[in-house]
């Protein structure tokens, strides 16, 4: 028998015993550079996204850099930070679908650049239309979409 799927905010609450630093090894030293990485628990990064007022944005290298600070870290590890924003969008999705109100404004968190994340739940139609009720301007360049001057409208995340 097939053991029961795990919710996403099963998966969000799940830490996995994280956050952890860890030295930077000579694998990742190249692309890091040198010093400790973090390995953030994914409520951390929730938490930073749900700080994300309406009007305001942030992106997902502004999250990195608070949760180093917080861990007193070089960086942030960049890929399970970024796993972490999607399971958190995709436990917001989850809560609204059973009618919670308070739910993470995954629409808010952009990629570097101001881009879009085509990955969250609704792709782009569905981060336009919240961004734009927002007050937001959605442009598209190429095949990608950004916000323009999102810098103007950074959310501070800071501790």
């Amino acid at each position: 028998m097939a053991a029961k799927r795990k919710t996403w905010r099963e998966k969000l609450e799940d830490d996995k015993g994280f956050p952890k630093v860890s030295e930077i090894d000579s694998t990742k030293c190249k692309r890091w550079g040198n010093g400790t990485f973090v390995i953030p628990a994914p409520r951390e990064v929730d938490n930073l996204m749900r700080r994300v007022r309406r009007g305001k944005v942030t992106t997902i290298d502004k999250i990195r850099e608070t949760l180093a600070r917080r861990h007193g870290a070089s960086i942030a590890c960049p890929i399970t930070t970024g796993i972490f924003a999607w399971i958190a969008a995709h436990a917001a999705v989850e809560a609204e679908a059973a009618k919670q109100k308070n739910i993470t404004p995954f629409w808010r968190t952009l990629k570097s650049g101001g881009e879009l994340n085509p990955k969250y739940p609704g792709g782009i139609r569905l981060l336009k239309r919240k961004l734009s009720a927002e007050g937001h301007t959605v442009e598209q360049r190429g095949k990608r979409f950004f916000v323009v001057a999102y810098s103007e409208h950074l959310a501070a995340l800071t501790d």
